[in-house]
């Protein structure tokens, strides 16, 4: 490996982007899965960015106890901060920690990346939601021993404000459009619902644009996946579409870089 480290270093030669690792990740018997996605999110810049951000922040803190936000962070770290710009690194911590956290990935068996992208997505967005309650609550507490007659800004007993949106949120969060037109009445129904990822069917040598697209055509809804109307108050003949209504466009600028990258990446599969 070290070998072909070095050759694919001499093969971008200037094009090797400035302060940039390409690492590969050691499989532990059925972790291609999980080297895939870590790849993915790690050359997804605005993610990586606030990752090594949150570790720096947190890295001194050693009374916090040990999740996958932590694990991920500093694997991240890890590989940001190697001298060389190229070889392999083994993330035994992260990969313990998932099989702790989760008894699915514990077997030998090979997984779904998309699941355990899911997984860790909304694993990352439970950790970072309960810190911010508990970063509140402390808040808080404080302002009630400075102010024994309640909190010092001025918030009624028992009120809460709105959850914020975590950073995972605002590098991957979507909004996703769903509409039907009835094809007797011509009524159009929309339903919008978020999304952190999109399932596209992707063909050989196309590009994310185009899958976009391909995404967002229109299908007919007919035989027994006839539409029901409510205005109409029957079954009817109806086209149905979805499209992207909302979409973190630093993010989708990562995932077209990283397409242009995938063909240099190191995942060893064995």
């Amino acid at each position: 490996m070290g070998a072909a480290s070095s050759r694919l270093e001499k093969a971008l030669g200037e094009q090797f982007p400035e302060g940039e690792r390409y690492f590969g990740l050691e499989n532990f018997g059925n972790t291609c899965y999980c080297n895939s996605v870590l790849q993915a999110l790690y050359f997804c810049v605005p993610f990586r960015d606030q990752l090594l951000e949150y570790y720096a922040s947190n890295k001194n803190t050693g009374d916090g106890e040990e999740n996958m936000l932590t694990c991920l962070a500093d694997l991240f770290s890890q590989i940001s901060n190697q001298k060389k710009k190229t070889g392999v690194i083994a993330p035994k911590r992260f990969i313990q920690r998932l099989k702790k956290q989760n008894e699915i990935f514990r077997s030998y068996m090979h997984q779904d990346a998309h699941e355990f992208l899911n997984f860790l997505l909304n694993e990352l967005v439970d950790i970072l939601e309960k810190e911010h309650n508990a970063e509140r609550e402390s808040l808080q507490n404080i302002s009630l021993q400075k102010n024994s007659n309640g909190p010092i800004n001025g918030q009624p007993n028992g009120s809460h404000k709105e959850l914020a949106a975590t950073w995972v949120h605002k590098c991957f969060q979507g909004i996703l459009t769903n509409e039907t037109r009835c094809l007797r009445c011509e009524t159009v129904t929309d339903r919008d619902e978020t999304f952190f990822d999109l399932s596209l069917d992707i063909e050989q040598n196309s590009s994310i644009t185009s899958c976009l697209k391909n995404f967002s055509s229109t299908e007919t809804l007919n035989a027994e996946d006839k539409f029901f109307c409510d205005k109409c108050c029957r079954h009817s003949l109806a086209h149905r579409r979805s499209s992207v209504a909302t979409l973190i466009m630093a993010t989708f600028s990562s995932m077209k870089a990283l397409q242009k990258k995938v063909d240099v990446l190191l995942i060893p599969c064995d």
